[in-house]
């Protein structure tokens, strides 16, 4: 069956616009801090409550089977609609701290309908090739995240509001397009009724169990990753006496994970998305393993590590989540990825908690060692399968 060509570039558009919300609260972390009267620890709070969210949300669409059962394309652009809300919200003058939180906890729980609903589509209309599609797909979420670093960085009107109205008119412009511009797919099978138990039950599936798994590794590592990136370069610049602009480092190195979803989507075709999943959550593994020493190398080869770490991090995500879809029978696709993604966005609230904590305990340069312990884990139940 011939796709019609607009298709995967309006939702790598939309995905991208979407997805800038991610990071919006923690690209502006000072300022909000300023408004809270939060210390350091503002840092977990704020992805973290989101990511809570978003876990809340997969949760309530798994369970009621929304992806399956409703349009996915008016799924997305309800929830783009109200998550940007939730962003413009931060706007007040007069920012508590539970407004904080309750604000980036509705910004989570509506990318829910969002990012796992984006790759729904995607499985709905490339059934040959959907590693490929959803390595662009993966990429551009990677690159909304990363925008609002960039936004902070080019310091515009050096106002932290501009960073918020612009991404939440993205979200908005990226809700319209998909609802307007893609249709339900060829490939889509829609359940007519809930069933309770079918999320759970898709555990049973030995391929779905290891791309799972796999999948709950790799989410251990990759937000932890780029929510202490600022710290690690703030770390580097401080033992060094080196001048980074962090906000724009920070853009540069998770865009550069946009980078490798895309590569990794085209090497998918040749050699299977297994091996890409594997090799990826290896190479980043080694990375966590040898994280002390690159704050020991000279700037550009601690800046050359570090963004080939963000590409390493990045690049297996949309493979395991072609290997869950197509583990799984066509009428629970929509399912089995948003319950994929809840839990691995609970497994990365720990991680960032635990980061947080050990960032006021230790040695910063020595809290990326414990990002090591998902990917290992990760690698060995795949190793068993391979």
């Amino acid at each position: 069956m011939t796709h019609k060509p607009h298709i995967l570039p309006v939702l790598i558009l939309a995905q991208f616009a979407c997805t800038s919300l991610w990071f919006a609260g923690n690209a502006i972390v000072d300022d909000i801090a300023l408004k809270t009267g939060l210390g350091p620890e503002i840092i977990g709070y704020v992805l973290s409550s989101v990511q809570f969210g978003f876990i809340t949300g997969t949760l309530v669409f798994a369970f009621l089977m929304i992806a399956d059962r409703f349009s996915p394309s008016k799924i997305f652009f309800i929830c783009a609609l109200f998550a940007a809300a939730c962003n413009l919200s931060l706007l007040v003058a007069e920012l508590s701290k539970w407004h904080l939180l309750f604000a980036r906890f509705g910004t989570g729980f509506f990318l829910a309908g969002i990012y796992p609903i984006g790759m729904k589509i995607a499985a709905d209309y490339y059934e040959n090739g959907l590693g490929k599609a959803l390595g662009f797909l993966v990429g551009a979420l990677v690159l909304g995240t990363s925008f609002p670093y960039l936004l902070q960085g080019l310091e515009l009107n050096s106002n932290s509001d501009t960073v918020l109205i612009i991404t939440s008119v993205l979200a908005v412009v990226g809700g319209i397009v998909v609802v307007f511009f893609v249709p339900n797919g060829p490939f889509g099978k829609r359940s007519t009724n809930i069933k309770i138990k079918a999320g759970i039950s898709l555990f049973r599936i030995p391929a779905f169990r290891t791309a799972a798994i796999g999948y709950f590794g790799h989410m251990w590592e990759l937000y932890a990753f780029w929510a202490f990136t600022p710290l690690a370069l703030f770390t580097y610049t401080a033992l060094n006496g080196s001048n980074f602009s962090i906000p724009l480092l920070t853009f540069v190195i998770i865009a550069l994970g946009g980078l490798s979803c895309a590569l990794g989507g085209y090497l998918a075709q040749k050699i299977g998305s297994f091996k890409i999943a594997y090799y990826a959550l290896l190479g980043s593994a080694l990375f966590c393993i040898l994280s002390p020493l690159l704050f020991k190398l000279p700037p550009v080869l601690f800046l050359i590590g570090w963004s080939l770490w963000g590409m390493a991090v990045t690049a297996d995500s949309p493979q395991f989540s072609s290997l869950v879809a197509n583990a799984v029978p066509p009428e629970l696709k929509g399912t089995g990825l948003t319950l994929v993604n809840c839990f691995g966005f609970a497994i990365s609230i720990i991680s960032i908690q635990l980061l947080t904590i050990l960032s006021t305990q230790i040695n910063p340069t020595l809290i990326f060692l414990f990002l090591g312990i998902g990917p290992l884990i990760g690698l060995y139940v795949m190793t068993q399968k391979k």
